[in-house]
């Protein structure tokens, strides 16, 4: 049996300002023709379907009508969705009647009993292959919230007090696992997905969303049974095997959603289950229809910057191709027409200014200079302190104009 775990594809994201539509088409065109070429029999997609918790209608159509096009061109494939932390579960599992016809099933959030127990048994579902025959079961476990977890997580007499949350998601993974094994047939893997933060998991700067509950913010590889033939998780964008172990997994998002990106081959990942355990893990590389540019490469004078602006050499693209580029400028001090002369050293090039990214030189503060003490604080005014920043920052006196704008923007603010 083959499965194909993606994560992560944001739907309706933009990038700085710029919508991303034509980017996550193409990923989903592309997504049909590798279920195609892979033979994939369940499509494992492990939360943050969509980049907010209300997204636009045009987003929930590019979905649906993905699905539909990938159930057309394999008709026997299962598709088994999670919620992410940016989801709404009420949401994204609103129009499961009409999708579980269809092979399609989305678990948005744990539900409880009238006894107040978890159903756990929703969150268990067989995977079959071309033929129908049940060759794997699934622990479709959602982003939890802390009323998600079991309430009756506690820790045995004389241990150290546990961490709800952490002791929680550890019990319902255990009795998702445990319920699993029982219909568990000779032959048949179990393979769990989830979307959380792993311990030493790399996240990818300046794109995702910290995730701490009750102070705990990353999730040990324990929580899950050593058993486990393959754990699909979502959440952190840089494909990534966890604690070197290479049947758990995060696949990564499929498009870069920032410019710490630019360098990185972005993947889906194939797994093929032989019995039950995973025979082989196989990145597939997605292309990337927008290119995303930093120039200069690093931060450089603005002179220097501006140069590398007007020798830039782009390939004539329709519009909705023209890569995303990113200034990078180093600043000896506040540069008020920048963006203006960016502009124009880009006039007519087929190329979308996504960002400026202004990095300033700053004066280390003396090793010699005495630190204030608290009262000596209290005594400043707030230009002082204005004065004193600007200083450290730029390593000369603020201009008059600019220390007269702040004065009445100080007395502004008093007077109120």
């Amino acid at each position: 049996m083959r499965l194909l775990h993606t994560s992560d594809w944001h739907l309706g994201q933009t990038l700085h300002n710029f919508d991303r539509i034509y980017e996550h088409q193409c990923f989903l065109d592309w997504l049909v023709e590798t279920l195609v070429a892979e033979r994939i029999d369940a499509l494992l997609i492990a939360g943050d379907v969509f980049d907010n918790a209300n997204p636009s209608a045009f987003a929930h159509r590019q979905l649906y009508r993905f699905l539909q096009r990938a159930k057309a061109a394999v008709p026997h494939l299962q598709v088994v969705v999670i919620a992410g932390n940016h989801d709404s579960p009420g949401r994204l599992e609103a129009p499961t009647p009409l999708l579980e016809a269809y092979g399609i099933f989305v678990v948005g959030h744990v539900v409880r009993t009238s006894g107040g127990e978890i159903d756990v048994e929703r969150l268990v579902l067989p995977l079959r292959d071309s033929e129908g025959q049940t060759r794997a079961w699934c622990l479709a476990v959602p982003f939890l919230r802390p009323g998600d977890v079991p309430r009756e997580a506690r820790q045995s007499e004389g241990e150290a007090p546990a961490d709800p949350y952490l002791h929680g998601t550890t019990l319902l993974y255990r009795q998702a696992y445990a319920l699993a094994k029982e219909r568990c047939g000779e032959g048949q893997a179990i393979v769990a997905m989830g979307h959380c933060h792993m311990v030493d998991g790399q996240s990818s700067q300046d794109s995702e969303r910290r995730i701490v509950i009750g102070g705990t913010e990353a999730l040990p590889t324990s929580m899950f049974d050593p058993d486990l033939a393959y754990v699909a998780l979502g959440h952190l964008h840089l494909a990534q095997r966890v604690g070197k172990q290479e049947h758990v997994r995060y696949c990564g998002s499929p498009l870069p959603l920032s410019f710490s990106e630019v360098g990185y081959q972005h993947q889906v990942l194939c797994i093929e289950l032989e019995g039950g355990a995973a025979k082989s893990v196989t990145p597939v590389h997605v292309p990337r229809p927008v290119q995303l540019l930093r120039v200069p490469a690093t931060p450089a004078p603005l002179d220097e910057a501006l140069a590398a602006l007007e020798a830039l050499e782009l390939e004539d693209l329709p519009p909705q191709a023209h890569p995303y580029l990113e200034v990078r400028v180093l600043l000896e001090g506040p540069e008020p027409g920048l963006r203006a002369r960016v502009e124009a050293a880009l006039q007519g090039k087929p190329v979308r200014l996504a960002k400026i990214e202004p990095t300033r030189k700053t004066t280390a503060v003396s090793e010699g200079a005495d630190a204030l003490t608290l009262d000596q604080l209290a005594q400043l005014q707030p230009d002082d302190i204005f004065r004193r920043l600007w200083q450290q920052r730029f390593g000369a006196d603020a201009p008059p104009d600019l220390m007269e704008a702040f004065s009445e923007l100080a007395n502004a603010v008093d007077g109120e």
